[in-house]
């Protein structure tokens, strides 16, 4: 079974990424988390016993910590540094997509718009094999583009 965290804000985003989930009948075990504090609280106390989240789909824009925060403690604690980190955000700044690739994320998917384009990227990104190391996207495809 695969343990994933989505860590965001907001709530409709959250509804469809579990009605997207269930529908793809996978077996997996959602752990959704509204904010930095959370987020960083939640791995602190399940990391200690394995598994870890087998991914963290992290939102940038977050309250009281926000995703390139999260992301930047992620990679600097070392029981929690290899668990793959998929950036889940709106936006597709460049600068934003810079950022987290040198901040150490797995790779960056903006959110879909349509139903049927978040069931692909959901399908697409778990069977990306990341590893037991944490393997990245190379950066020419670290910013993933699935239509």
């Amino acid at each position: 079974m695969n343990t994933i965290y989505l860590a965001d804000d907001d709530k409709d985003d959250c509804e469809f990424f579990v009605e997207a989930l269930k529908e793809l009948s996978l077996k997996t075990e959602l752990s959704i988390l509204n904010d930095g504090v959370e987020l960083m609280t939640k791995l602190n106390e399940s990391v200690t016993e394995p598994p870890p989240p087998h991914i963290i789909f992290l939102d940038l824009n977050m309250p009281r910590k926000n995703g390139y925060e999260c992301l930047k403690e992620i990679r600097e604690t070392p029981k929690l540094k290899k668990i793959p980190v998929v950036i889940f955000s709106t936006t597709a700044n460049q600068d934003a997509i810079e950022t987290t690739y040198s901040l150490g994320a797995n790779c960056y998917i903006r959110k879909p718009t349509s139903h049927k384009l978040l069931l692909k990227i959901i399908e697409t990104v778990l069977n990306l094999n990341f590893g037991e190391r944490g393997r990245r996207l190379s950066k020419n495809k670290y910013f993933l583009k699935i239509s």
